[in-house]
């Protein structure tokens, strides 16, 4: 996928200064694993040896999502890869005050880090600063906290440059046609992730000239895609090209648009699901393209959690420490390129 020049030098800006805030903050996290000791090494053969037997507790929300499923299955099978890691798994859930117990019973048990997808990141906030006061390191997965000091390191999704690469792909689809009719079935409207893509999806379009013409909100699950779809495409006679942000209440935005004998657009889906990549490979639907976002993000984490506690750095970085924050890219899967995605994709 090309990147407009203007986009390319955003980009490029943005990822300096995440770098200068990664090496800013390494040294000023309370609670870390002893935050003055170098690492013993990071080279890959260093990283993979079997070292000191360490228990890593896991918590996150309730699997009631296909791409949540699967981070939680990336999460265990990455700690089964490890003889030296003793994996701990709360039980899912949506309750916030649940999981702050959960994640006080991983303090009481002295676990020696913890890898948190939070229900609400500030509702889990203080009892995460609990644990890093304890000295148990914690990964923040997915949702951030509200304050610096609740997790050692942070990984994330990258939501606004899920916005960008959709909106430029669209952009080159229609290469230049200025009328054209641009729709968006986004997510949760009051949640920030939905938010971030609609600013970035509406910044790339704005780049070549294009901008939202319809815009409706679901609610992540098949039924909201379907009424929402359904709602959108009765309000648009007629559109060139649509942006559906996630791919599990894609499946009844499939299936408006079927209802509705509508094919005279493109669609571009959100977040990577497996059943979406066949869509696109098997080029029968009018989807053409989705953008991933990544279910690794809590195995990264439990791989962050194993180097923290090991005082081993990262293997492809000269820099030592593991870094405050990691956030991962969100690439275009077409129908060129979706054999190399479509082995590590979710199921809807």
């Amino acid at each position: 996928m090309s990147i407009p020049h203007t986009f390319r030098r955003k980009l490029l800006i943005a990822s300096g200064a995440s770098l200068a805030i990664v090496g800013l903050m390494t040294g000023c996290t309370s609670g870390s694993t002893d935050s003055s000791a170098a690492p013993t090494g990071n080279s890959a053969e260093d990283n993979a040896a079997t070292g000191e037997k360490i228990t890593i507790g896991f918590s996150g929300p309730a699997a009631d999502h296909g791409w949540l499923g699967a981070i939680n299955t990336a999460a265990i099978n990455e700690a089964k890869k490890y003889p030296d890691v003793d994996l701990v798994v709360a039980e899912g859930t949506n309750d916030a005050n649940l999981q702050i117990s959960q994640v006080e019973t991983f303090i009481n048990d002295k676990v020696d880090a913890i890898v948190l997808l939070p229900t609400d990141g500030a509702a889990l906030t203080d009892v995460a600063i609990k644990a890093m006061n304890a000295g148990i390191p914690v990964i923040n997965v997915d949702r951030e906290f509200s304050s610096t000091f609740a997790a050692r390191v942070t990984v994330l999704g990258d939501n606004y440059g899920m916005g960008v690469s959709a909106g430029t792909y669209i952009c080159e689809q229609l290469d230049g046609k200025k009328d054209a009719v641009v729709a968006e079935i986004a997510g949760i409207d009051s949640l920030p992730l939905t938010q971030d893509r609609s600013k970035g999806f509406k910044d790339a379009l704005d780049d070549c000239g294009l901008e939202v013409s319809n815009r409706v909100a679901a609610d992540f699950t098949v039924q909201g895609g379907e009424a929402s779809a359904s709602q959108l495409l009765a309000a648009a006679p007629k559109i060139d090209a649509i942006w559906n942000h996630d791919d599990d209440q894609g499946i009844g935005v499939l299936a408006a648009i079927d209802a509705a004998n509508r094919d005279e657009f493109f669609m571009v889906g959100g977040a990577g699901s497996a059943n979406v990549m066949r869509d696109i490979q098997a080029d029968n639907t009018v989807l053409k393209a989705t953008v991933i976002y990544p279910s690794t993000q809590a195995a990264d984490g439990i791989k962050l959690a194993r180097l923290l506690v090991q005082e081993k750095g990262m293997s492809d970085l000269v820099e030592n420490a593991i870094p405050r924050q990691v956030q991962l890219f969100a690439p275009v899967v077409t129908k060129d390129n979706v054999d190399v995605y479509l082995p590590s994709a979710f199921e809807s």
